[in-house]
């Protein structure tokens, strides 16, 4: 049986432009892998070729049913959280568009799984996507994502506009789907600590090439050093 993500000699780029060449490499089912590196390695190409929003370069990849969560702050005037968590249904819906009872149930899950059971979801559900502060539209967003019941979820900087406890918040909900769920989470992120923390392994991008290891391994090696060209733990915990 495949793995839900199978990357094998993968070029990715624009056009003639090469942004990563040679990339092979498998994700596991029940695991959040937090892909790090810097401005321009990669991160967000390698996301976009596998969610098939741009074509590969080269090589092949396999990858399961997915959705996707991208940087880009949606506006959506007067649609509703229950709206905005409905449009994760419309690969499934009838010609028309109409969602069945099965439907609205797995709304309802995919809600309860990102905001909880216990919070008023007749209040939730009628409020205005817009009115929602930025932590709360990207639990939003994940719902969306949830709803579509993909095996896979990819994710672009999902914590990019958010202040500390929602980046908190968010990747450990996505951990705990991963591992309650079975899904396959692969994040772009710049949240180093946070990654290294939550992640069950870290994809490290850098100049001489991918890595894919837990983080412990990667901190054993010198590879945090040559993907970022500066000793970060040493600039972590040095004393103020």
């Amino acid at each position: 049986m495949s793995k839900p993500i199978d990357i094998i000699d993968l070029t990715i780029g624009y056009g003639t432009k090469v942004v990563r060449s040679h990339l092979t490499l498998s994700l596991n089912r029940g695991e959040m892998v937090c892909m790090l590196g810097r401005n321009g390695c990669g991160k967000s190409t390698l996301l976009r070729t596998l969610a098939s929003l741009q074509p590969a370069l080269g090589g092949t990849y396999h990858i399961d049913d997915v959705a996707v969560v991208l940087t880009d702050r949606l506006i959506l005037d007067n649609t509703t959280v229950r709206d905005v968590v409905a449009m994760g249904r419309y690969p499934y819906t009838s010609f028309l568009g109409k969602l069945t009872a099965e439907d609205e149930k797995v709304i309802d899950a995919s809600l309860n799984d990102v905001f909880g059971a216990d919070l008023s979801r007749s209040t939730l559900d009628s409020r205005l996507f817009n009115s929602l502060s930025d932590g709360e539209k990207q639990r939003v967003l994940i719902a969306k994502a949830l709803a579509q019941q993909t095996p896979v979820i990819l994710l672009d900087e999902p914590t990019a506009h958010l202040d500390l406890p929602n980046r908190i918040l968010v990747l450990q909900l996505l951990r705990r789907l991963a591992h309650e769920q079975g899904k396959t989470i692969l994040i772009s992120t710049h949240e180093l600590e946070l990654a290294l923390h939550l992640s069950d392994r870290i994809l490290l991008l850098s100049d001489q090439g991918a890595q894919l290891d837990t983080a412990d391994n990667l901190k054993k090696s010198d590879a945090f050093t040559k993907a970022f060209g500066m000793n970060i733990f040493d600039i972590f915990h040095t004393p103020s």
